[in-house]
């Protein structure tokens, strides 16, 4: 671990793995925003067993800010169980989670941050709800199987949410701890897991609409890890 901050009011988690291209970006983005809105928070990189730079990328982060952490798994394990390294350690009264692509622009967080204000436990960005804003889209197949796996995990898991993929959520520590520590999917279908789960305690989940650009390359194989996402959904019903 790398950096010491004090109790922020948020933690920003980033689960990495081979992201030496992207990740000095990102870093560069989400601190110049929350400095400017004068938030008090943590920024928890995650490196999920890379076999490129991204190690040294956060490591020169943590050197020059304080508010940068680092944890580091062994091996690649995936992004769900990176996450839940993450936010095992954050220390935030309220903990967003997103892509190391930041998809979803950082500027965003302000409407999560609203829905919480408004009393939900958790605020997913969504690209399927009215109002939001698809800048740049992903290919049509990965529009239509992203659609079918919607529609799989509300038939099976959470009625009512249209697009559980979307790699921005901002959670209530008191919702993200739990969750997290009780996650048993370690790869992409991580997603409507731990919603599950937050939704099982009596959590309100609210979908906000936002921007959205698609960002390429994506390590989202789309075949098989929608396999492995439809098997883990599934596998979380029945055995829970």
């Amino acid at each position: 671990m790398a950096g010491e901050s004090a109790r922020a009011l948020l933690s920003v988690v980033i689960p990495a793995y081979n992201e030496e291209q992207r990740l000095p970006r990102t870093i560069e983005q989400i601190e110049r925003n929350l400095d400017s809105r004068q938030v008090p928070y943590e920024l928890i990189l995650v490196d999920d067993g890379s076999t490129d730079g991204t190690r040294q990328v956060m490591d020169a982060a943590a050197e020059r800010n304080p508010r940068v952490r680092v944890e580091a798994l062994p091996r690649n394990r995936g992004k769900g169980r990176a996450l839940a390294a993450g936010v095992a350690v954050a220390t935030g009264e309220e903990v967003l989670v997103t892509d190391a692509d930041l998809s979803t622009p950082i500027e965003e967080l302000v409407k999560l941050e609203a829905a919480l204000n408004a009393g939900a436990g958790v605020a997913i960005a969504s690209r399927a709800v009215r109002g939001s804003k698809i800048e740049i889209p992903q290919p049509v197949y990965r529009v239509l199987m992203g659609k079918v796996f919607n529609l799989i995990v509300q038939a099976v898991l959470l009625p009512g949410i249209w697009d559980t993929q979307c790699g921005f959520k901002l959670f209530r520590a008191d919702v993200a701890k739990p969750a997290f520590a009780a996650l048993t999917t370690d790869g992409f279908g991580f997603d409507p897991e731990v919603l599950y789960l937050a939704k099982r305690r009596g959590t309100r989940i609210a979908e906000v609409p936002v921007v959205w650009r698609h960002s390429a390359p994506t390590k989202v194989m789309a075949v098989r890890s929608s396999l492995d996402m439809f098997r883990h959904v599934v596998r979380v019903r029945f055995s829970r």
